[in-house]
């Protein structure tokens, strides 16, 4: 969900963008190899997360700043596209991206189907959706029951019990540690636990577990008893790298150095505000774009926003703010593919400049 902790060096109710990243800079890359388990609890070796506690995420529900937006930013929305299955089955054998909503993307790979993070549902735990999924779970059983579903973390707008239950019953399940257990209790046998820089074959794709600044919880679940992370699909001609929820942090690079050419990455805007809260699990719009930059991806889609009210900011308002330091930046808008829900983009394999 949208909480997360501050952490680090900020203080309570302000914070220095300039220190934050220079105490990112200053993280030994080794440590993302290092042990990230101990006494019962996942955390993240080359920066733990600090000020775990309930105080700091009832200061942040009573200091929201909802009126500091405009009416236009208050009300922003992507445009739901009409009949995406049809056009989905018009793709025939081609390879595909499409955004159902939030972090729940359907992608083809050389005929493999992949779910991430499937929520169907009008509510993740108590927040309403502000916009409805592009195609619904029965519309979802008529194109394909191979399903390889990945799930990046527990919370529940990434974790959602009911869609997982009503997913086809030949769906193939990627979790991170500790997360195997749930989905056993729930009837589903076909799950793989997957841990940081593990590496599992599907046909001719890879799927690789890689880390992420990040926490877990549910009521069922403690804090930090199951792991977060983001996925790298692979094959010879396409990569797709899916972020979930992170923090920026000493990944991005690293991803990018191991695994060049990544063709699309897909990259949490949600949940922003405000920065003295947000930062430590949560990336804000430039820090997006330094990641894209680091992960030396050719196309950067940008995921979360416009379905459920997270942070402080409207729903919408990540991709006026992502428009905005485009221009800003003087950075190729061709290579920021936002998407309207139901949007699909058809995978270009061409060959790489």
């Amino acid at each position: 969900m949208a909480m997360a902790y501050g952490g680090c060096s900020s203080a309570r109710h302000s914070f220095n963008e300039e220190r934050w990243h220079d105490e990112v800079n200053r993280c030994d890359s080794r440590l993302l190899y290092a042990s990230h388990y101990k006494d019962g609890e996942f955390f993240n070796p080359w920066m733990p997360m600090k000020n775990k506690n309930i105080v700091s995420i009832l200061e942040w529900k009573f200091s929201k700043q909802e009126n500091s937006y405009s009416d236009d930013a208050k009300h922003y929305l992507p445009r739901i596209e009409q009949n995406t299955i049809l056009k989905i089955r018009e793709l025939k054998n081609e390879n595909f991206i499409a955004w159902i909503g939030h972090n729940t993307f359907l992608i083809r790979v050389n005929g493999t189907y992949w779910l991430t993070d499937p929520i169907f549902s009008s509510k993740a735990l108590v927040i309403k959706r502000v916009t409805p999924p592009a195609i619904s779970l029965k519309e979802l059983s008529t194109i394909t029951t191979h399903v390889n579903v990945i799930i990046t973390h527990n919370h529940y707008d990434h974790l959602d019990e009911d869609s997982i239950r009503k997913l086809p019953h030949k769906a193939k399940f990627f979790v991170p540690r500790g997360l195997q257990t749930f989905f056993r209790q729930i009837g589903k046998q076909d799950v793989v636990e997957m841990d940081w820089w593990q590496r599992v074959d599907v046909g001719n794709t890879s799927i690789i577990c890689l880390p992420a600044q990040h926490w877990s919880k549910r009521i069922s679940q403690p804090f930090n008893t199951t792991l977060w992370a983001s996925y790298l699909l692979s094959t010879p001609e396409i990569k797709i790298y899916i972020g979930g929820d992170s923090g920026y942090f000493i990944g991005y690079r690293e991803f990018g150095r191991l695994f060049p050419n990544i063709d699309y990455a897909l990259l949490p805007t949600t949940a922003n505000y405000p920065r003295w809260f947000m930062h430590y699990a949560h990336m804000d719009i430039r820090e997006a774009i330094m990641a894209f930059q680091e992960l030396r991806a050719r196309y950067f889609i940008p995921t979360q926003w416009g379905t459920f009210p997270l942070g402080e900011e409207p729903p919408g308002y990540p991709i006026i703010e992502l428009k905005r330091k485009i221009k800003e930046l003087g950075l190729n808008p061709q290579q920021f593919l936002i998407m309207n829900i139901g949007g699909v983009v058809v995978v270009k394999t061409e060959d790489r400049k």
